[in-house]
């Protein structure tokens, strides 16, 4: 069995990432539940994760043009 890439990689965030990963499905309108998610498209699974993707580069930007 391969072992997943998908792991986070502070324990104690992982809440916290599912909430975001909801929260962004949430916005582009992907049906995303909690659990299996086989009947959604490789292109709504990406766009979800691509979205967080693009937001996370965003915010650490923000945090490091305002010096902090």
């Amino acid at each position: 069995m391969a072992s997943s890439r998908n792991r986070v990689e502070v324990p104690d965030a992982k809440e916290a990432m599912n909430r975001f990963k909801m929260e962004v499905a949430s916005e582009l309108g992907v049906p995303l539940s909690n659990g299996y998610n086989g009947n959604l498209t490789s292109y709504q699974n990406g766009s979800v994760g691509g979205m967080m993707v693009k937001k996370m580069i965003r915010a650490q930007e923000e945090k490091m043009a305002s010096g902090k």
